[in-house]
């Protein structure tokens, strides 16, 4: 059921842990959490220029469908525009 000895362990860590970071100097914890921010901003950066570029190459290839059949891509706009008044009017 209830083990004891777990929690306590996790306790004993959670305080060290604690007591490590209150005796570091408000330096160290700003620098560490700066170098943190840095890092996950670069992995943003990264994530959304592949997205520009994945976005783009899909809008060449809408686009050039929509140029190969030019009523077949009206159509499909009209009866989703349509399918979408349906069901905005019943809400």
């Amino acid at each position: 059921m209830f083990k004891s000895g777990g929690l306590g362990e996790e306790l004993q860590a959670l305080k060290s842990e604690v007591s490590l970071l209150l005796n570091m100097p408000a330096d160290d914890i700003l620098d560490a959490a700066k170098n943190r921010s840095e890092a996950l901003v670069e992995s943003v950066k990264a994530a959304l220029s592949d997205l520009g570029e994945i976005l783009s190459e899909e809008e060449e290839h809408v686009e050039r469908l929509i140029a190969e059949r030019p009523i077949a891509a009206l159509a499909s706009a009209f009866a989703v525009g349509v399918a979408i008044g349906f069901m905005l009017r019943r809400h």
